[in-house]
């Protein structure tokens, strides 16, 4: 997921992708602990290919959405994993990615939150965009996901796909 990220170089041979990747990696990925909320607003946007006109321009849903307004002077180490999570979504949905990956770290957080979440990602999926979901949480992965493959130690176990027959939105699923 980092590779795909362009996080990590791969050790061998490249990835060729093309379009605005968004991804939720690891609670706090791309966020400077010593910055504050805003700071890091500005930081992981542009990390993620925005520019400071469209941070600008976009601001006020990413503030909107991550629903940490109060917090957004204070330092992010200060911040519970929960808010860290809502302010990397909330940046991650804004850049309108074409591809979102997503690991895990919607465990994070409440439930009203996480149903946010999900609606967003469900907006994305209607648009036409890719998700890239890995979770062990099945009956979410259920909700969002049309095709699945699961994965057992680099090998496919399975793979399954809906009715509509439309891979829109991929999840991986590694069995603990």
């Amino acid at each position: 997921l980092k590779i795909l990220s362009r996080i990590t170089p791969p050790s061998d041979g490249y990835i060729d992708m093309l379009g605005r990747v968004g991804s939720l990696l690891e609670v706090g990925t791309g966020f400077h602990p010593e910055l504050t909320g805003i700071e890091n607003v500005y930081l992981n946007g542009t990390i993620l290919g925005m520019s400071k006109a469209v941070i600008d321009r976009r601001l006020d849903e990413i503030v909107a959405f991550a629903e940490v307004d109060q917090f957004l002077g204070t330092p992010v180490k200060r911040y519970s994993s929960g808010m860290r999570v809502r302010l990397a979504f909330a940046v991650a949905i804004n850049v309108d990615p074409d591809l979102l990956i997503i690991d895990e770290v919607l465990g994070v957080g409440d439930q009203n939150f996480f149903n946010k979440c999900v609606d967003k990602i469900m907006e994305f999926r209607h648009a036409g965009k890719s998700i890239l979901c890995v979770s062990h949480a099945l009956e979410t992965l259920e909700r969002m996901c049309d095709r699945g493959l699961w994965l057992d130690h680099g090998k496919v176990v399975q793979q399954e796909r809906d009715a509509l027959n439309v891979p829109v939105v991929t999840l991986l699923v590694t069995p603990e």
